[in-house]
Parts: C-alpha cells; sequence; structure tokens
C-alpha cells in the first residue's frame, strides 16, 4: 500500500532549483523570502548558521531541509569552495499541509544514512553540470523528486517522532490512517479505525494522539477540510464538496468548514 500516496495526491510538493554550482562564498536566506528551501551539499564543506546562532558543520554529502521559512545561512569552508544545488520549495497548502506541521524547523540527511537516494543524486550532480537543452526543468523535475524520496526515507526509517509522518512509520497506525485518507467520505468511528489497527479503542485513541499529536477524530476533519478546500478552489458546488468528504448535511459542512 502507498501510504504516502494520498498525501502527495493532496499536497503537491513542487521545487524550483536558482543555484547549481560551486559556493565560494556565504549566502544568506531570509524568512521574508516567503518560501522553504532544500540545500543538497554533493561536495565539500559548509557551515550552517541558523538564525538562533547555533552553527552546525557539515562534511559529507546530505540534503538540508526546510519545509517552512526560515532565516539561515551558508558558508563554504576551504578553498575549493562547496558544490551545491539549492531549491526553493513548496509542500502545498502552507499550514494546512500535516506534512508541513510535522517536519522539523530543519531535516538534516547525510547521505551515507539514505544509500537509495545515490541514482538520483547522481543524476542531479550530471544535470548540475551540463549545459544542454531543458538544464533548468530538469533540475527542477529531480528536485523534487528527491524531495519525495527524503520523505519516503524520512517515514521508512522513522526520523519523526511526532505528526503525520510518525504516524505513518507506526505499522500499527498506517491502516488506519491510510484508510482516513484514501476513503476520508466514509463515517468513520473510533472503534472501526482501533480495529484496522488491531488495537483496543481506548488503546488506539491514546496511542494516535501520543503519535499524531491530535485525536484521530481531529484529525480526519482536518483531513477532511484540506480536502474541501482544494475542492471549492475548484469550483465544485458546497453541496458536492460536502458529500466528497463525508458531510451528508450540507449545513453540517458549513459550520465544521467556517
Amino acid at each position: 500500500m502507498d501510504h504516502l500516496g494520498a498525501l502527495f495526491k493532496q499536497f503537491t510538493p513542487s521545487a524550483r532549483v536558482f543555484f547549481s554550482g560551486n559556493l565560494c562564498e556565504s549566502a544568506h536566506f531570509a524568512v521574508s523570502e516567503g518560501t522553504g528551501h532544500l540545500h543538497v551539499l554533493l561536495a565539500g564543506r559548509l557551515t550552517l548558521m541558523q538564525a538562533d546562532g547555533d552553527e552546525l558543520a557539515i562534511d559529507q554529502p546530505c540534503a538540508l531541509l526546510y519545509p517552512r521559512p526560515s532565516e539561515h545561512r551558508l558558508l563554504p569552508v576551504g578553498a575549493q569552495g562547496a558544490e551545491l544545488v539549492c531549491a526553493t520549495l513548496e509542500l502545498g497548502s502552507g499550514s494546512h499541509n500535516p506534512m508541513v506541521s510535522a517536519l522539523p524547523n530543519l531535516l538534516h540527511v547525510p547521505f551515507s544514512d539514505a544509500p537509495t537516494l545515490k541514482g538520483t543524486l547522481e543524476l542531479l550532480f550530471t544535470e548540475s553540470e551540463s549545459s544542454g537543452g531543458g538544464k533548468q526543468a530538469a533540475l527542477d523535475c529531480l528536485t523534487e523528486y528527491l524531495l519525495i524520496q527524503l520523505l519516503r526515507h524520512v517515514v521508512d526509517v522513522g526520523l519523526c517522532k511526532v505528526g503525520i509522518l510518525a504516524g505513518l512509520s507506526d505499522v500499527r497506525l498506517q491502516p488506519a490512517i491510510s484508510a482516513m485518507h484514501e476513503q476520508p467520505q466514509l463515517p468513520w468511528t473510533l472503534d472501526e479505525l482501533a480495529s484496522l489497527s488491531g488495537l483496543s479503542r481506548t488503546g488506539f485513541a491514546q496511542h494516535f494522539r501520543e503519535t499524531v499529536g491530535a485525536t484521530a477524530m481531529d484529525y480526519l476533519t482536518d483531513w477532511r477540510l484540506s480536502i474541501a478546500r482544494s475542492l471549492l478552489r475548484e469550483g465544485l458546488r458546497i453541496s458536492r464538496v460536502s458529500e466528497r468528504v463525508g458531510y451528508g448535511d450540507q449545513s453540517a459542512f458549513t459550520r465544521v468548514f467556517t
């Protein structure tokens, strides 16, 4: 089962590469830019300076993912500089995206810990050095694919301890969360979701809240409203939207949405 499929269908990640090559001087990124960032260190060394003054010495190839706007600075170390690909990114729908709220302010993934990314990194490195037609589009697409692979890695190895990605990392909660994601229109009850997870009603409720950071019913409501926002933007009538997200009564949907 594709446990991330419904999230990516609802929140389509996008990336725009704005730098690829050798960084030989300090680069500053501000909150006012209004986007997240993904920095891919292919070779060389960096010092990462955070807004709070913390510094992180980076001496091996890695990904630095800022899912939300965050002030930071990259400083190359040594005369050879640092071989980088840098992109702005948008995970979709801002604060309404449960993936965004689940991720830490900075996700640092050394590529030695994620060998499945090797093929994409080789393509990204090759494309960053090429002068062929469509280079920008190729870099953007490869970076978006790398972003998906990074989020897959987060779930597979359980890097997040709280939030929806932590829930999807939990083999007991996966079935219930996937069911809510894929069939939000069904009248799910706590007992039904607990049964899918093989837990008692009380055990499921407690474990879900501790792992995801919200009750199962609250998360289901938030997920339904995320879908409703997208459908309303597409121009669907409220009566159709309410049916699609599990509210047969249009007035009930309107109250919850408001």
